[in-house]
């Protein structure tokens, strides 16, 4: 029989699982406090657990399956990991600190099929969907990293911005965020999680009827069909005309603030007249939307891009504020190791190529 990762489980399926096994339901509660509270890596530490229950569990379930390749701590106190699956396959995952709280960005997919022209996730395409606990244990490994420092600390915050596109692994997304949200879990609120898109929106319609206070971004990056086709693949299937509707359809639905994530690049989309564009694009939600600007993180294989200037950053910021738009500028983590989303990754398989 192959294993499964005890994470993928919500706390009904856990408790359905184990009574139609002839446990006892109060077992469920036990075994949930054991892995989310008490935080254990091993069904061995259950104490009070019956061993038949553990004989269950160990036949069918595994706790710990992602192996730590390589870790890159910053100087901010960013940490990348590098983790390995079970079929050998490496998923980046990002523990971020803000005066707020600590921030995991996780890794939705074994590479990306979306083909963003600018970013190091897409240089590998995509293996496969990543399992709901293979994204659980993202959030469970970065824990355990911070019970072992002593200092009683906690992730509080989840950003499913990592590797992939979320939406395109919908159900097991969907399943990690019924895990962690979990009260008698990690209990990690709702409006402390955000998802981020490239704009698959008839899954953005799906994601608007699932009455959760879940925090939605997507990732825009231009504000006409031409130039957004020429750096995102995805505007082919979901142009503008399709993915505004779908936002709107989301914003009547739920009025609840949407972020738009805009990556600057110099000399493509950080003039003046994009700034203006992308003002009256949103004008008629602006009372709902906060444009994210992002300074671009070079990668060496999309060279044909350049960061652009703090003085063309500044212009375009004050552009849409005076034009009512709520923006900001994103405060840069990790830029003195791997920073851009993927970046560890291609360089690791790179580097196993050469070894091997």
């Amino acid at each position: 029989m192959n294993k499964t990762s005890i994470y993928g489980l919500t706390s009904d399926q856990l408790t359905a699982w184990l009574t139609e096994r002839g446990q006892k339901k109060f077992r469920a509660a036990q075994v949930w406090d054991w892995l989310y509270k008490k935080r254990v890596t091993d069904f061995s530490q259950m104490k009070n657990v019956n061993t038949e229950c553990i004989a269950l569990l160990e036949e069918s379930f595994y706790i710990q399956s992602l192996k730590e390749e390589v870790v890159q701590k910053s100087e901010d106190g960013t940490i990348k990991f590098l983790f390995k699956l079970q079929d050998g396959n490496l998923i980046e995952t990002v523990l971020m600190r803000f005066n707020y709280g600590l921030s995991v960005c996780v890794t939705t997919q074994v590479g990306c099929n979306i083909g963003c022209t600018f970013c190091a996730s897409g240089l590998l395409k995509k293996n496969r969907d990543l399992s709901g606990g293979e994204i659980v244990e993202q959030i469970m490994n970065v824990q355990h990293h911070l019970d072992s420092m002593g200092k009683d600390e906690r992730v509080s915050h989840i950003v499913v911005m990592g590797i992939g596109e979320p939406f395109d692994n919908y159900s097991n997304m969907m399943d990690f965020f019924r895990v962690i949200n979990d009260q008698k879990g990690l209990s990690i609120g709702a409006r402390h999680i955000t998802v981020s898109t490239s704009g698959l929106a008839n899954k953005i319609y799906d994601f608007a009827d699932e009455d959760i206070q879940i925090n939605l971004a997507v990732s825009l990056h231009a504000p006409n069909n031409e130039l957004r086709t020429q750096i995102m693949k995805i505007n082919r299937a979901y142009p503008l005309e399709k993915l505004m509707p779908a936002i709107d359809y989301y914003l009547e639905k739920t009025n609840r603030r949407i972020t738009f994530e805009y990556i600057l690049l110099k000399d493509v989309n950080d003039h003046k007249e994009e700034a203006i564009q992308l003002a009256n694009l949103l004008s008629n939600k602006r009372h709902l939307s906060y444009v994210n600007l992002i300074p671009y993180n070079p990668v060496d294989e999309h060279n044909q891009y350049e960061r652009s200037t703090k003085k063309a950053i500044v212009e375009f910021y004050e552009t849409l504020l005076k034009r009512g738009i709520n923006c900001g500028v994103r405060v840069e983590q990790g830029s003195d190791i791997d920073a851009a989303c993927g970046q560890l990754r291609s360089k690791q398989i790179k580097k196993d190529k050469v070894t091997n």
